[in-house]
């Protein structure tokens, strides 16, 4: 009895599966016989493309799964237990008890002039565990990227401009006249800087993620001008900024992510080209990236964008005021700016290596036409007509005047020998590391400032990160297809090559005889790579850490 029903579940099974077949089959011969061979192919390829592409289609689907697992109450509890364990440690670390008081609402009345002082200098120097030592911890050197700084006397002209242009605000220009001269004479100059032909134009902006963000939404702006496009398409390297995804959620842009090459670390030119459709408006290329500082292929890239007649972004925040000055200071360069045909835009950060205040950055377009579609513009407001160049309304008049006041202060010359230092001083710690210590591998052939160090195979590079660490070394994780941590060298770098390489041998040896398994970059890093639902406890770890961002000690 039991095999007669077997035998005809197999029977029902395999004529369910021919009926299947035989309707399917018979709805492709209809199309291939209507549309033709080619056309089909055509089509199954875009739509593969879209599929494996659309990285935000895995990642719904992920945060499905990982809603279903919560469901069940003891992952839930276990997540949760986990994940207040490891808040608790980040909150010691952002909140650390301090004698410095904590002011939960608006005083009744003002406090003098000589307290708030006060209590500005000791906030200036709370340290990482509530201590104040009275020095700022980043001038030990010990810290990749952050704070770029261009010496004290530099630093003093800046608050002076500052001073003197406090209250300014870019949004009346005719009101504050020669702050408006002075952005226009920013934008000049790091328009002379990139080589741009004549007719091009740019903006002021916050930071590097805003440039990057009108740069997207210039190109989204159009192609529904131009071509007629609504859902606008870009493409960029895996190893782009993350300000791209960014753009792509904010305006409803799809963000299409290309591999890089495994040794070269440049994007895949053949993979880009495929990944272009009909709805592509922008292509995009870093000078260098950020994870392991390689530059791409920029001539192709801008190739590319030309014979699809799309744009062609470059991403040179990063390589800011060292990249224009590679040669001038005696090193290997490639090519990156509007010399490249195709190039349509780039981005570019006057508050890293140009040593301006935090928040400046350019935003610069091949044609004033160009320039235009990020503008927004409202003519029927009751509170009259607003017009607008970036995100945001009224903005800081006094960062662009510290923005005017470090590269005219600098001039051509200061940044060819910041340039020579800094990028010098990366060259020396690649030397080393190369010649000196055996398992660690410097991912590409990098020509600016920043090194990523992985693992040769003997040891866990999350944990050789943890080790520096602990050594007071403040450096940056990389996730992705290689595991790796990097530093991007500054000024402060230089005078301490050595104590970084000595750091790295020791904490490579310590590694190798007594690993960590507790460090933060181990263990968050390493999470990371476990399972698939991973990354959304990562999100869900990610924003907490912002919340923690906001909250202040009830004890204190």
């Amino acid at each position: 009895m039991c095999g007669l029903a077997l035998t005809l579940f197999v029977s029902v099974r395999t004529l369910a599966l021919v009926a299947v077949i035989l309707h399917y089959g018979s709805q492709w011969a209809r199309t291939l016989r209507a549309e033709g061979v080619l056309r089909v192919v055509n089509q199954c390829k875009q739509a593969l493309l879209r599929v494996r592409a659309d990285e935000y289609i895995w990642a719904d689907e992920m945060q499905r799964v990982f809603h279903l697992m919560m469901l069940v109450p003891s992952n839930r509890r276990r997540v949760e237990r986990e994940m207040s364990t490891a808040m608790n440690d980040i909150a010691k670390s952002l909140m650390p008890p301090s004698a410095v008081p904590t002011i939960w609402e608006l005083p009744a009345h003002g406090r003098d002039s000589t307290w708030v002082q006060a209590q500005l200098e000791a906030l200036q120097r709370l340290g990482a565990h509530g201590e104040a030592d009275g020095r700022d911890v980043y001038l030990d050197g010990q810290v990749s990227g952050t704070v770029y700084h261009g010496g004290e006397q530099l630093n003093q002209l800046l608050a002076a401009s500052i001073e003197r242009f406090l209250l300014t605000n870019p949004l009346h220009p005719e009101v504050f006249p020669g702050l408006r001269k002075m952005e226009a004479e920013v934008v000049s100059m790091v328009l002379q800087m990139y080589h741009a032909p004549v007719g091009a134009a740019g903006t002021t902006t916050s930071g590097g993620t805003e440039s990057i963000l009108m740069a997207v939404l210039a190109m989204r702006e159009w192609g529904r001008a131009e071509r007629g496009i609504t859902r606008p398409e870009i493409v960029v390297p895996s190893s782009a900024h993350v300000a791209f995804d960014k753009a792509g959620h904010y305006f409803g842009v799809i963000v299409r992510r290309v591999p890089v090459d495994r040794l070269t670390r440049k994007v895949q030119i053949r993979a880009m080209e495929r990944a272009i459709n009909a709805n592509t408006v922008l292509l995009v290329g870093s000078a260098p990236n950020f994870p392991d500082g390689m530059i791409d292929d920029i001539v192709s890239i801008g190739a590319l964008a030309k014979r699809h007649k799309i744009g062609c972004h470059v991403d040179c925040c990063l390589g800011s005021f060292l990249m224009p000055f590679l040669e001038p200071a005696g090193f290997v360069s490639e090519p990156f700016d509007f010399r490249v045909d195709g190039v349509t835009s780039i981005s570019c950060d006057t508050h890293k290596y140009g040593f301006a205040p935090k928040g400046s950055s350019i935003v610069m377009y091949h044609t004033e036409a160009l320039r235009r579609y990020q503008y927004y513009v409202s003519t029927d407001w009751v509170g009259g007509v607003y017009a607008s160049p970036t995100l945001a309304g009224s903005r800081a008049g006094a960062l662009i005047a510290g923005a005017w006041a470090a590269m005219t202060s600098l001039g051509r010359d200061g940044y060819i020998q910041s340039c020579r230092e800094i990028v010098g001083a990366a060259k020396e710690i690649e030397k080393r590391v190369r010649a000196e210590i055996p398992e660690l591998v410097i991912l590409g052939k990098p020509l600016v400032s920043v090194l990523a160090f992985a693992s040769a195979g003997n040891v866990n590079i999350y944990d050789v990160g943890d080790q520096m660490s602990r050594r007071g070394w403040h450096l940056n994780a990389l996730s992705g297809d290689m595991p790796a941590f990097h530093i991007a060298c500054t000024r402060l770098t230089v005078p301490v090559v050595d104590r970084f390489v000595h750091d790295l041998k020791e904490s490579v040896a310590a590694s190798r005889s007594r690993p960590s398994k507790s460090g933060a970059m181990a263990t968050v890093y390493g999470l990371h790579t476990t399972t698939p639902v991973a990354p959304m406890l990562l999100k869900e770890m990610a924003a907490r850490y912002i919340d923690t961002m906001y909250k202040l000690d009830k004890s204190e």
